[in-house]
């Protein structure tokens, strides 16, 4: 059976993909609303057991970015007590504003027999589509898991319920400063081959 796919480019998506910061984001450049569309329509071909299909999205452009910032700056500064930090609450409110978009990701307990480690799994395998398509689009993001992420006074603010978590903020962009190489060790070292 001959290959259905360019392997190779395959390969050098996969290796090339990098996590692509704020700073690094080109200043006022907008995606198209229907390229974030295709983003999350690949993130939605993830797997996920018994089909259950866990993951949300909350997509925040426009004046969203600004009401989502002025939420979590708010929020942070009310809960964040004693660990209070000045900078992280100006970071809260700076930030969302300088992305084209920005996406919370969410697990929808929808499935209370599955293991809930599972339904997380399952959005970090949609993530992962998510960040592969972003970047064979020539864009550039990253998973933030910091700031209000697993903050139950959060929830209601994206239509979450008790049982559901809310995972974190991938920030999206055009790229005007790409990132450096990665490297990763080799695999035969992550690796344990049982063939007898």
């Amino acid at each position: 059976m001959s290959e259905l796919f360019d392997t190779e480019q395959i390969n050098r998506l996969i290796r090339t993909r990098r996590s692509t910061f704020i700073p690094q984001f080109a200043p006022g450049r907008v995606i198209p609303d229907s390229t974030v569309w295709q983003l999350l329509e690949n993130a939605n071909w993830a797997p996920s057991h018994k089909q259950t299909e866990p993951w949300r999205f909350i997509v925040f452009t426009g004046a969203g970015l600004q009401r989502l910032a002025d939420f979590q700056a708010d929020l942070y500064e009310r809960t964040a007590g004693p660990a209070y930090k000045a900078a992280k609450h100006a970071n809260l409110r700076r930030n969302p504003p300088l992305c084209s978009h920005v996406i919370a990701l969410a697990m929808k307990r929808t499935e209370r027999r599955l293991p809930e480690i599972e339904e997380i799994e399952a959005v970090a395998c949609a993530v992962q589509n998510l960040h592969l398509s972003a970047h064979a689009y020539g864009l550039g993001g990253y998973w933030s898991s910091g700031g209000i992420t697993y903050t139950d006074e959060a929830k209601a603010f994206f239509g979450l319920d008790a049982d559901d978590r809310l995972l974190g903020f991938f920030q999206l962009g055009y790229v005007e400063v790409p990132s450096a190489p990665g490297h990763r060790g080799p695999v035969q070292d992550k690796t344990r081959w049982v063939s007898e």
